[in-house]
């Protein structure tokens, strides 16, 4: 009888079964899921996975990274450029390579991203004793630091006999693929199992495709949504990342153009309008404008698309004021549809805005209310343009900076950001004008997502110019990687914004009354306190130890030179540039829960506390 099967180790089966996964949405054409494996090999995975990729390097492309976190936010930063439609596997060596992508797996799972996490682990036979870098336990001897990955996973299993990798892997490929639950997905390999041999069966490695659903809506719950909105006079649709992960822009703005209800974004949501759309009011919530957010605060009917209503989209369940405001929500997970006591539409955004859109027929809001949305337009972009315009100041403010990066940038070029001031002053400022344009991870706020974050939308689309603005504290943890993108010949433009410190948290703790207590780095005083001289840090010269060009750039003048120069130079380019840390850009009008201690002996903090309760009292739950 002719054999059925193969007889492989585990980490060879593994890396051929990664190579034929396809994926396919809307019957196109399948393209691979697994761009390739970004790893840093150790003992506990060199032998195993490592072999198997040396083996079949051929069929799925290896790329040797820096840093295991900086890795997942490769894979994270590829698969958001992909709106999910592929990513990157992450492998790492036993104990602290594992450990380290443990933050990673966590940004991938808050953000609704698929990466595929395969750390190396203890010995399953248990033979060689107590391993290196192995975690004892007095209680199990199953426990391992892997077992970390369990709260930031979507998915997580640990394969013990090579017999158990077909169904780990189907698993996993099964959430990775899901539009409604999706994350991480991690699978602990056993150093001994990975090198261990068995027969699998050759049907697990045929290409396989992974077709993406798109789940249409219940027509009952369409139905209620078509009435709440028919009769709405003050309707607001925020747009989430649900829509750009939908590919539904097109979509949206037909329903928008349809019945003239204007459009705000969430942070994940920016560019599902076009900024000059005369339905576009920018950014919502605590980061948002000024004139979204007034119009959320009247808007009778709030639908939500794709969003999942973080406290900064809500202003902490303070923004909606209107007594009986109701919500519709439309979104392919049922946990988000269903938040904030809304008409839930479970369903893929693109099918239900379609559906939803048919439904309301001949529903337009009134000429009163269109004025008013074409003055809030107007007046959020006045406000950007006078935000951004070069002062008098030689030093450029943040907000200057980014309208510099704004007009350096092409129609199709992306910046990355993710922690810090500046993605607030983004979602504000910054014009989007295509739907990948904007790359921010707000979900998670990351330092040190930027760089990595940054690679991995270049992997995904090498023909887009990739801006990753990253502050001095961000770059100081998470850096390193501007290696790989020499190594790998993929091109970013690094925008250093210097402002000697932790810069934004520094301006929350003044608010705070903690009167930016520890967010400065400076020398400590010989009695023990921080004092107020600066570390010297020479960043640029740190940048170009690590073998990139780093330009400095003092005034405006300058760095507009300087990002002219990094979009020709070939390789990856540093401009630093220092800037005023109290020319920030603020006002909202929207309120962020930041506990206050509620008694103190320092005035500061009593005062804060003061503003703290009477903005609490605006706070409620919507029923």
């Amino acid at each position: 009888m002719a054999s059925t099967g193969i007889r492989l180790t585990t980490s060879q089966a593994l890396v051929r079964f990664l190579a034929a996964q396809r994926v396919a949405r809307d019957g196109a054409e399948p393209t691979p899921f697994f761009a390739g494996v970004f790893g840093i090999f150790g003992h506990g995975n060199l032998a195993g996975v490592g072999q198997a990729l040396l083996e079949y390097r051929d069929d799925l492309r290896y790329i040797p990274v820096r840093n295991e976190q900086a890795m997942v936010h490769m894979a994270s930063g590829y698969a958001k450029m992909r709106n999910r439609m592929g990513t990157f596997a992450c492998t790492s060596s036993i104990g602290p390579g594992a450990t380290n992508m443990v933050t990673g797996a966590a940004l991938a799972t808050i953000n609704r991203l698929p990466v595929l996490l395969l750390p190396g682990d203890i010995f399953a036979t248990r033979r060689a004793g107590v391993v290196l870098q192995q975690l004892e336990s007095p209680s199990s001897e199953d426990v391992s630091v892997n077992d970390a990955f369990k709260p930031v996973s979507r998915y997580w299993d640990r394969v013990n006999r090579p017999e158990q990798l077909p169904a780990a892997l189907l698993s996993a490929m099964r959430v990775l693929t899901s539009p409604a639950d999706t994350g991480a997905a991690t699978v602990a390999l056993p150093q001994d199992v990975q090198a261990e041999a068995y027969e699998f069966p050759i049907g697990l490695f045929r290409q396989r495709v992974w077709e993406i659903p798109r789940p249409r809506a219940d027509t009952h719950a369409l139905d209620r949504a078509r009435h709440v909105v028919a009769n709405a006079r003050r309707p607001l649709l925020i747009a989430g990342g649900g829509v750009i992960y939908s590919e539904a822009t097109d979509d949206l703005r037909a329903f928008a153009e349809g019945t003239g209800i204007p459009v705000a974004e969430t942070q994940a949501g920016k560019g599902s309008l076009p900024c000059d759309h005369p339905l576009s009011l920018g950014a919502i919530g605590v980061s948002g404008t000024e004139w979204a957010n007034r119009l959320a605060a009247d808007a009778d009917v709030v639908i939500g698309v794709g969003t999942r209503y973080t406290d900064f989209t809500t202003g902490s369940n303070t923004l909606f004021r209107r007594g009986g405001v109701t919500f519709v929500n439309l979104n392919v997970a049922e946990l988000d549809a269903a938040k904030e006591s809304a008409v839930a539409v479970t369903g893929d955004a693109r099918e239900s805005l379609r559906a939803l859109t048919s439904a309301l027929d001949g529903y337009a809001t009134d000429a009163a209310y269109r004025a008013e949305i074409e003055r809030a337009g107007r007046g959020w972009r006045a406000d950007v343009a006078a935000a951004v315009a070069p002062g008098e100041n030689s030093r450029p403010t943040q907000a200057e900076v980014i309208g510099l990066v704004n007009a350096a940038a092409g129609r199709r070029d992306v910046v990355v950001n993710a922690a810090g001031s500046m993605p607030g002053e983004l979602h504000r400022l910054w014009q989007s004008r295509d739907p990948k344009s904007y790359l921010m991870e707000y979900g998670y706020s990351c330092m040190g997502f930027e760089i990595p974050g940054a690679l991995g939308a270049k992997f995904a689309d090498p023909s887009r110019e990739v801006f990753a603005l990253i502050g001095d504290g961000a770059w100081l943890m998470l850096s390193a990687d501007i290696v790989t993108s020499l190594q790998e010949d993929r091109k970013i433009v690094v925008v250093l914004v210097n402002n000697r410190g932790y810069g934004s948290i520094g301006a929350l703790s003044q608010a705070s009354g903690t009167e930016g207590f520890g967010t400065k780095v400076r020398f400590r005083e010989p009695d023990g306190r921080l004092g107020e001289r600066d570390v010297p840090m020479d960043l640029a010269a740190n940048a170009r130890s690590l073998g990139v060009e780093a330009i400095d750039a003092a005034t405006t003048d300058e760095l507009r030179a300087a990002l002219e120069k990094a979009k020709t130079n070939p390789h990856t380019t540093v401009v630093h540039v220092e800037v005023d840390p109290q020319g920030r850009f603020s006002g909202s009008g929207a309120r962020w829960d930041v506990p206050i201690a509620e008694t103190s002996g320092l005035p500061s903090t009593r005062e804060a506390r003061q503003g703290y309760e009477q903005a609490a009292a605006e706070q409620r739950l919507y029923l």
